[in-house]
């Protein structure tokens, strides 16, 4: 196999020569990309400008690509508003109702008496003249169902009684699961208020409950969901990258507030309830064995030393949108992460 011939001193600083040229043609497109930045943000200003926010007279606003003010804007609104025609609106999803097999139906018959004076009550039934159909709720009317469970005495004379059917708890008299249903729907997936969701339970399915009944659903739903909490947990933390962030929460009294923490993926979130603490940080229980990299921003308690687990760190780019690409803080190595996901440098 030939060796290879070491460069020459004229390639070498041919090679120099070109790198500056190269060096100095990035500097020029750099300067330039400034100059058309400028330029762009001018005439945004410029654009942005109307009779509204400005000295310019009322002329101007009817210009080309110039948005017109917002008193002007708002009257245009109003004024479509009231030309738009009744009824559904081109492109919006439509809900037509169709004839369909009924769940019931109500005869109805003559009543009353005839031109000649004989009474309708003793008239023939030629079958059904006319038929309309009608979408309806049940009257509000919470049912008393009692359970009883049978003794029975087999030949041999051992007694046996029924198994309690599943969702009647040993209690002589409590609320069923569809019920209990119904209250962690409104108030979890709807977000009624507990008192309101009493009352509306009151009024549209007939059942007085109380409040306590409401934050015993709660405490069922949350029970229930506990051992899927508990995969998804497991599942963020063997992430390779996730995203965490807090925001405030209006809880318990006015004037008090609590924290909602989250841990993020692609394909699985998680919250937790409670403060911008250290101490809420490790109930969460994420960060403690979390080993992949930590998208956040720059909070302090997402840096702690006590993640000791962590791989590194990438900013996030909602609270930095200027920077299209930062780089992870890693404690051995350096990556590069784009759009928060971590590939080696």
């Amino acid at each position: 196999m030939a060796a290879t011939r070491p460069a020459g001193a004229e390639e070498i600083a041919a090679l120099r020569e070109g790198a500056a040229g190269q060096r100095a043609h990035a500097a020029a497109l750099q300067e330039q990309v400034g100059q058309l930045r400028e330029q762009v943000a001018r005439l945004e200003r410029i654009v942005s400008r109307n009779s509204g926010n400005s000295s310019m007279p009322p002329s101007g606003d009817d210009a080309p690509g110039r948005k017109p003010p917002r008193k002007q804007r708002r009257a245009a609104g109003r004024e479509e508003a009231k030309n738009r025609k009744r009824g559904k609106q081109p492109g919006a999803p439509g809900s037509a109702m169709s004839w369909a097999e009924p769940d019931g139906t109500r005869d109805y018959y003559p009543d009353g008496a005839c031109a000649c004076g004989a009474d309708l009550a003793g008239a023939a039934d030629l079958g059904v003249a006319r038929s309309f159909q009608q979408l309806e709720i049940p009257e509000p009317s919470a049912q008393r169902v009692q359970h009883d469970l049978h003794e029975t005495v087999c030949g041999c004379g051992r007694h046996h009684v029924a198994a309690r059917p599943a969702g009647v708890p040993e209690s002589p008299v409590s609320i069923g699961p569809n019920l209990r249903a119904l209250a962690g729907y409104l108030i979890v997936f709807q977000h009624v208020p507990v008192e309101r969701c009493r009352e509306l339970i009151c009024d549209a399915a007939g059942a007085r409950v109380s409040a306590g009944f409401i934050h015993s659903c709660l405490r069922k739903a949350a029970d229930l969901a506990a051992d899927v909490i508990k995969l998804i947990k497991t599942l963020i933390i063997a992430a390779g990258v996730a995203g965490f962030d807090e925001t405030t929460l209006r809880a318990g009294p006015a004037g008090q507030k609590k924290y909602v923490l989250g841990a993020f993926t692609e394909e699985y979130s998680l919250l937790h309830l409670g403060d911008r603490d250290l101490g809420s940080f490790r109930d969460f229980g994420i960060l403690t064995d979390f080993a992949g990299v930590v998208v956040s921003d720059r909070y302090v308690n997402y840096w702690h030393a006590g993640w000791e687990h962590i791989a590194g760190h990438q900013a996030c780019l909602s609270h930095y949108p200027d920077t299209a690409v930062m780089p992870i803080r890693r404690r051995a190595s350096l990556v590069t992460g784009v759009t928060g996901l971590a590939v080696s440098a």
